[in-house]
């Protein structure tokens, strides 16, 4: 990834912030047909290490678990908020006309081994977690409890278990760093008021709304 010094993150509870509040992944291996990308919600889980570890499942039918040679290095992007930023918000617009148009985003790239875990228990759990953390702010929380139990020992055995623990995070926040101070947050103004107010939050606060 391109990733110029002014657009770096180097926050890493940011970048667990952002893969927690986004959590569908494009996990991009690499197997007998050559590159592959699949749409995988993986969760972010704090095992203790540098990085954490990063925890999934796929239907049994897609081949990824089997095409991907055990323990070789996949790329898993977490895709965060983005917008087009007009260059007609800048202050420096009126000045001197000198700007143009720009697009603004965040993500975060983890790579790591995959390792591939095929456990009823363990799928489980995990689908348990993931249950927890998606439902809990409902009113009325479903759990795996909730369906009946050959039911989701069926659905069970149709996934199959994914991890990866990250070697490396790199984030890239281009939020208008490296605009000056008047245009990032008329910028900002400018993206809040098209309905993106999580991508103006960050552009406000770099490291999100506890500091820059």
């Amino acid at each position: 990834m391109y990733l110029p010094t002014h657009f770096q993150q180097p926050n890493v509870k940011a970048l667990r912030a952002l893969m927690q509040a986004h959590p569908l992944a494009t996990l991009v291996t690499h197997g007998a047909k050559g590159l592959d990308a699949n749409p995988v919600p993986l969760m972010w889980v704090d095992d203790g290490s540098p990085h954490g570890v990063l925890r999934g499942h796929v239907a049994r039918a897609n081949p990824v678990w089997r095409d991907t040679a055990k323990g070789s290095e996949v790329l898993a992007i977490f895709h965060g908020p983005n917008a087009y930023i007009s260059p007609s918000w800048y202050a420096t617009k009126r000045e001197t006309g000198r700007v143009v148009p720009t697009w603004n985003y965040l993500v975060v790239q983890a790579r790591g081994p995959l390792r591939v875990i095929d456990d009823a228990s363990w799928l489980r759990e995990l689908v348990t977690a993931l249950t927890g953390v998606h439902e809990c702010v409902r009113p009325q929380p479903w759990a795996v409890e909730d369906a009946p139990a050959d039911y989701i020992d069926a659905m069970l055995k149709a996934i199959v278990g994914i991890e990866i623990a990250p070697t490396s995070l790199q984030g890239k926040w281009k939020v208008s760093q490296n605009q000056p101070e008047r245009n990032r947050q008329a910028a900002a103004q400018g993206v809040a008021d098209e309905g993106h107010a999580e991508l103006a939050t960050w552009m406000m606060w770099r490291d999100g709304p506890t500091g820059r």
